[in-house]
């Protein structure tokens, strides 16, 4: 499922009230997400579309299984790298679903920002080249 030409997937997930944010971030940082495939949850990426010239491959809605949708990737390997602005202020019905992809995260070895301040550390990192990890992974296999 990769994206032609394209060595990393980078997935983009927004809860409701971070929406906002995600756009505001793809937006400052499209010169360097452009040259990624990017797979995103229904509205997020339709609200990413619309505020920057990025183009995304939208799955369905978080709640409605984007979140098992992008975690399936992940056990692929088709994800690289997830962005997942979450709320944590407000409770999420289907927070068993991110915690289940945060999970994921974790035992396939792929980095996940939950917040700003980690998001434009690793996209800083994908500009600078710092993230091939799966390759250094594999040849110390």
């Amino acid at each position: 499922m990769r994206v032609k030409n394209l060595e990393l997937n980078v997935a983009l997930i927004a809860h409701d009230k971070m929406k906002d944010q995600m756009v505001n971030f793809c937006y400052a940082y499209q010169h360097i997400l452009r040259n990624y495939g990017l797979y995103t949850t229904g509205t997020t990426g339709k609200r990413i579309e619309e505020g920057t010239v990025l183009s995304v491959h939208k799955l369905a809605s978080g709640p409605l299984g984007g979140d098992q949708q992008i975690g399936a990737m992940i056990v692929t390997e088709d994800i690289d790298l997830v962005i997942f602005l979450r709320d944590p202020l407000t409770p999420q019905p289907h927070e068993t679903d991110i915690q289940a992809l945060i999970r994921l995260c974790d035992v396939h070895y792929v980095p996940i920002a939950t917040n700003l301040a980690s998001a434009e550390i690793f996209v800083r990192a994908l500009d600078n080249g710092d993230l091939d990890w799966r390759k250094l992974r594999k040849k110390h296999s």
